[in-house]
């Protein structure tokens, strides 16, 4: 049996397992969270490295990318150094390959989500895959990288302004550390509704990107919006229908009750494939990709139907 597990920096109360047959194999994939500690989840790793099949990285984004460079964060250089035996993934590889793929499935077989429509795209360098789907469609497109990150009230109109503000700031944002750009142990917990930015989640048909992003500035009322995103617990699946989202999205599949962060998946693949991380090619991911048949999961609110 193999065994997948996500060590986070994020809150504890999201930990979650679950046993599943995948390709004639069984595994087990779990979530251990931190609370925050980065110290902790070195630990963990250091404990668990050489006895489990795969680890993820959660919580935190060991590298951001634009326009091929990428970019290393200090902080979870650390955190990776500590598996010397077993390989660990932070779900780079999916966000350029799986939720890529996603777009374009909902471009295909449900393109009314997506025609004519204005996207929020909260943090296009941390799903780049994503936002450079999402850029090639007839939508209108905001990416809002210096607002979820950094607070700035500075919407970016394309992802060539984003590229020069990543050639910049990029350098100094990775050596920063993380919990000032991203919610990290408890925040994860927190759901206060806010007005800051609110115009900005009004403004759109479509937000999509990391759902703790999204949930940073969450306003009160999201009536008829469409969520594209990940990692949702039941509990985030409610708060969403409580403020009038009409459709959801996850771009990992619902397993036993919620949706698993990229990395967690990315886990999962490679140690299916069996082969060195450095290794790995995108076509690697997506020839078991296509044999896993992976598919979004659509929850319309308004129906209370489920794809």
């Amino acid at each position: 049996m193999k065994r997948i597990v996500s060590v986070s920096i994020g809150s504890s109360k999201r930990d979650h397992k679950a046993e599943l047959r995948v390709l004639g194999e069984d595994v087990i994939v779990e979530r251990i969270g931190t609370d925050g500690d980065i110290d902790k989840a070195i630990r963990v790793i250091r404990d668990l490295d050489g006895k489990v099949d795969a680890f993820g990285m959660g919580g935190i984004d060991l590298y951001i990318w634009h326009g091929g460079k990428r970019y290393t964060f200090r902080e979870a250089k650390r955190i990776a150094r500590a598996a010397q035996k077993t390989p660990i993934v932070d779900g780079s590889g999916l966000k350029n390959t799986l939720e890529r793929h996603v777009i374009e499935l909902l471009w295909r077989d449900h393109r009314g989500l997506l025609q004519n429509k204005r996207v929020l795209m909260v943090c296009a360098m941390d799903r780049f895959g994503m936002a450079e789907a999402v850029d090639s469609l007839d939508c209108e497109v905001l990416y809002g990288d210096l607002i979820f990150a950094l607070g700035l009230p500075l919407p970016l109109a394309n992802l060539k302004a984003l590229g020069r503000v990543a050639r910049v700031l990029a350098p100094f944002i990775v050596q920063l550390p993380f919990s000032l750009l991203y919610p990290t142990g408890k925040k994860q917990d927190e759901s206060r509704q806010q007005t800051k930015f609110a115009r900005y989640y009004q403004w759109a048909d479509v937000i999509a990107g990391d759902f703790h992003m999204i949930k940073k500035y969450l306003p009160p009322d999201l009536a008829g919006k469409t969520v594209i995103t990940n990692t949702v617990t039941q509990g985030d699946v409610d708060l969403l229908q409580s403020i009038g989202v009409a459709h959801l999205v996850t771009t990992t599949p619902h397993i036993c009750g919620r949706s698993f962060g990229t990395n967690v998946i990315e886990g999962l693949l490679v140690a299916l494939l069996g082969k060195p991380v450095d290794s790995i090619t995108p076509q690697d991911y997506r020839g078991i990709l296509e044999k896993l048949e992976f598919q979004p999961w659509i929850h319309d609110f308004s129906s209370g139907t489920e794809a």
